[in-house]
């Protein structure tokens, strides 16, 4: 139901992350973001991890099929007196983009952010619902005429 866009661009990802360790994601580079998606009932659940990430600074689009999400982290104290000694946490642009398959409804999606964790809850389509087909039959039985 869900499609990774490009495994190129997951190797790409996996590549910088060892090369370039401490990643700071730029509008034209954005940072990958940790996703787990999940099937529940009828809707799957998508979660991405956000910590420390303002929900001012959620960006969610979905157009046609590709769902789109990005989140931005600045740091909490800037200025002239702040002088950092040591940091770890991973700043700046980050973005993921899934396909969704024709039997999920983006009309019905719906967001949540809560301690830290964006959670999507995209319902399945109608059409994709697993449905009963009623057999019909009639009572008259016809004679095969040789």
């Amino acid at each position: 139901m869900l499609m990774r866009t490009d495994p190129f661009r997951d190797l790409d990802r996996l590549a910088q992350q060892f090369l370039n360790p401490g990643p700071t994601g730029t509008w034209s580079r954005p940072s990958p973001m940790p996703m787990d998606a999940y099937r529940t009932g009828d809707q799957y659940v998508v979660c991405f991890d956000l910590p420390g990430v303002d929900p001012q600074a959620l960006d969610i689009d979905v157009e046609r099929n590709m769902l789109t999400v990005k989140a931005e982290r600045r740091p909490r104290h800037e200025g002239e007196d702040v002088v950092w000694d040591l940091t770890e946490r991973p700043l700046g642009v980050f973005s993921r983009q899934i396909v969704l398959s024709d039997t999920l409804d983006p009309e019905g999606i719906k967001a949540e952010y809560d301690a830290g964790v964006l959670t999507l809850r995209i319902p399945v389509a109608e059409k994709a619902k697993p449905r009963k087909i009623a057999v019909s039959h009639s009572e008259e039985r016809k004679q095969i005429q040789s």
